[in-house]
């Protein structure tokens, strides 16, 4: 058994020889803040004209910046300036493709008011703006900071988005606890997931980091409570339905219906023999 004195010294060691890197509270608060300038909902107060907004942009970028420069360790190549430039590039871009995920989930849930009450209340919106933004640093390389960015939506939310997944616009996530989405996936346009749905990989071999291990869901797919997907060759065609509780390992065919047939059986009380008279 390790002696104490030992112990206590290789713990030094581990803290003096780590690398230094951004706390996660600063990147999670980084990421609020760009949602909170996007949307009003998201916001701690009210940006009320064009220079207040314009002000706020450039003490993100600021964040950013400081954020990227202490992953230098991690990769020497990242350059902090230009990768701080492309993301604010972008910006527009994640707000068009949020705007469409909006249209999607107010069009799609019954019980949905209006957009401010999803951004304000809907688990799934939430997860799905922590993905977009994580997946656009995750495009430019930014290591760690991507995944502390989805960590953070999923602790808040039960629903895990790897940031290299790629989704296509108008996704509406229903409930969603429970979900799960691994790297590799490719998500359509115009696609819906329920609570406990599963897009993972057949193998968790590391070997097998580098290929498409999570599957392929095309255009207009709804994908129903439980089901789970798995495989990098799984493709789901083109306006098709996969029902609750299915577990398909194989690709199906543009407008096929998947579903699950479970044997339930139901008694009432007078026709239950174990019940004692």
């Amino acid at each position: 058994m390790i002696s104490h004195d030992n112990f206590i010294e290789s713990l030094a060691k581990a803290h003096a020889t780590a690398p230094e890197l951004p706390p996660s509270s600063a990147v999670c608060a980084f990421a609020h803040t760009i949602l909170g300038i996007l949307f009003p909902e998201f916001a701690k107060e009210k940006y009320l004209n064009q220079s207040a907004i314009a002000s706020q942009i450039e003490t993100e970028k600021k964040s950013l910046f400081e954020i990227l420069s202490a992953l230098y360790s991690l990769n020497y190549e990242l350059n902090p300036i230009e990768a701080t430039n492309a993301f604010f590039v972008q910006l527009p871009d994640i707000y068009a493709d949020l705007k469409t995920d909006l249209q999607a989930i107010l069009g799609g849930d019954p019980a949905a008011q209006n957009e401010s009450e999803i951004i304000r209340a809907y688990p799934g919106f939430y997860a799905i703006a922590f993905y977009r933004l994580a997946h656009r640093l995750y495009l430019l390389q930014v290591p760690v900071v991507p995944r502390i960015i989805t960590s953070f939506a999923h602790n808040h939310t039960g629903i895990d988005i790897h940031p290299g997944a790629t989704i296509g616009q108008y996704f509406c996530i229903d409930h969603g606890t429970g979900v799960v989405i691994g790297e590799t996936t490719h998500i359509g346009n115009h696609v819906k997931l329920y609570q406990g749905v599963t897009l993972g990989a057949l193998s968790v071999d590391k070997s097998m980091a580098s290929q498409k291990r999570h599957p392929t869901i095309q255009d207009h797919v709804v994908i129903y409570a439980g089901a789970t997907i798995l495989g990098g060759e799984t493709i789901v065609g083109n306006h098709s339905v996969i029902g609750g509780n299915v577990w398909l390992t194989r690709g199906v065919a543009a407008y096929s219906v998947v579903y699950h047939k479970p044997q339930i059986e139901v008694r009432q009380a007078d026709q239950r023999s174990d019940i004692p008279s």
